[in-house]
């Protein structure tokens, strides 16, 4: 099935169609980068000057990796494409009929074509206020922040220690069971009670508890069932608690209320939901309760074939089900807008966008990890074959031959030598809800013996005094 040719008004002027670009991400980088084979003109605009590799956030959070293994900047992906060019702003409003998008600094810019794949971000759910306290995972801002929480939480149950011989309960709590839940819970499991273990004198990290709550049924939800029940036994195997079908009804410093019950909490991580960028509202056009825009069989709003939404920002419904706001459709949707373009450009229908799932992987800790397969064949497994393929199809898609060799080395230096480089505590040393917890009864106390060993706690005692 294909669309009919549209009528590309700047070449009736005689002059080059100009593609406007608003969102640095999987889709916008990916359509510039196609677009610039072409006879037109591309401006590509976002807020922050670099291309952030979204699956891997997770790693910069947990000191895994720095940011700079993770992110690029976009000029040097267009780098070399002369008719492309890059701008570090936002867009605020639209006027369609004129074909033009007023931008933060003032400025106002014309398009033929407008395509808008500004991603999503974190939704509390109406409970907003909840962001101070529980962070999302979706910038380098928010993984750096979640690092410095994580990071934080040991300095200061040392330094406690010291000073009064107990600390408040190193718990962790990760809210939301999708993919970006789970392996915040493994990777903080990992760094507890692997790669922290021999570091401090007065607490022992391997204490730590991290529980995993999710609302649904099952963890991985949109993973095969035998999938989800994998990834708990092996995160039971790396000591996280996974809890289902438990509803969180608060968030305040220090702790957490879920099924009615209040869990004492260091760090608390939000992964329980999304909501698209707010440009989706501002378009006008109808969207789902998520704000993404409907749109298509060829990425377009109702009525106007002028303009692409992509990515996260888009609802797009293949064979019946909504295709997922995740990297594999984001770029795939960029590619296929630079056809769309090329095909009006020689006056030839549009051919409508088809979305090849080759599936999903999550990691959840040291070798373990759940991989479903759609190509070249279907399949699914777990375990380490699965962390080892997931390990290869996320540095094949790194951008930049650097940032390549550098995750390899980085994963194969912490897999034998059991240490994490990237372990920087910046900006404030103040933890939500820790000078609450520092008067806790002594009944609801972590010592840096509860859970060790008889010779374990010897050696521990030795050491403290």
């Amino acid at each position: 099935m294909t669309s009919k040719a549209i009528e590309i008004p700047a070449i009736g002027e005689g002059r080059r169609p100009r593609l406007l670009i608003l969102g640095g991400g999987f889709a916008g980088t990916h359509a510039a980068v196609a677009a610039a084979k072409l006879p037109i003109d591309v401006t590509l605009i976002d807020r922050r000057n670099h291309f952030t590799f979204q699956p891997l956030l997770y790693q910069v959070a947990l000191a895994v990796l720095s940011p700079a293994n993770i992110a690029s900047p976009i000029r040097s992906i267009v780098r070399g494409k002369q008719n492309v060019e890059v701008l570090m702003d936002e867009a605020i409003s639209f006027d369609l009929n004129a074909r033009r998008v007023q931008l933060k600094s003032g400025a106002e810019m014309d398009y033929d074509y407008l395509m808008v794949a500004t991603g999503a971000t974190h939704s509390y759910f109406g409970r907003d206020e909840w962001a101070q306290y529980a962070p999302g995972l979706k910038t380098v801002e928010d993984a750096i922040e979640i690092r410095r929480r994580v990071l934080l939480a040991f300095e200061l149950a040392e330094r406690q220690m010291l000073e009064t011989g107990a600390h408040p309960p190193l718990n962790f709590v990760v809210i939301g069971g999708g993919p970006t839940g789970v392996e915040l819970a493994g990777a903080i499991s990992d760094i507890a009670k692997l790669y922290m273990r021999h570091d401090f004198r007065h607490i022992n990290p391997t204490t730590a508890r991290v529980l995993l709550i999710e609302g649904g049924k099952r963890i991985l939800a949109a993973y095969p069932e035998d999938l989800s029940e994998k990834a708990v036994k092996q995160l039971n195997g790396l000591g996280v608690e996974v809890h289902t079908a438990l509803q969180v009804t608060d968030i305040q410093p220090g702790y957490v209320v879920a099924g009615g019950q209040r869990i004492d909490s260091v760090v608390t991580l939000w992964a329980a939901g999304v909501q698209a960028s707010p440009l989706g509202h501002l378009l006008g056009f109808e969207t789902d309760r998520r704000g993404c825009v409907l749109v298509d069989s060829t990425l377009n709003p109702a009525g106007h074939p002028d303009i692409f939404v992509c990515g996260d920002l888009a609802h797009f419904e293949q064979d019946g089900k909504q295709v997922p706001g995740v990297a594999q459709p984001a770029m795939q949707m960029g590619d296929h807008v630079a056809k769309m373009i090329s095909q009006d450009l020689a006056r030839k229908p549009r051919t409508p966008f088809r979305y090849f799932d080759k599936g999903d992987m999550a990691t959840i800790g040291r070798l373990a990890a759940v991989a479903k397969v759609e190509w070249p064949f279907k399949a699914h497994w777990s375990g380490f074959l699965a962390w080892l393929t997931w390990l290869t199809v996320h540095i094949f898609f790194l951008i930049g031959f650097r940032n390549r060799v550098a995750v390899f080395f980085e994963w194969v230096w912490n897999y034998f030598t059991f240490t994490r480089g990237a372990r920087l505590i910046t900006g404030s040393h103040d933890l939500p809800g820790w000078s609450e917890q520092r008067g806790v009864h002594p009944d609801m106390v972590s010592t840096a013996f509860d859970a060790a060993s008889p010779g374990e706690r010897d050696r521990d005692r030795a050491k403290v005094s």
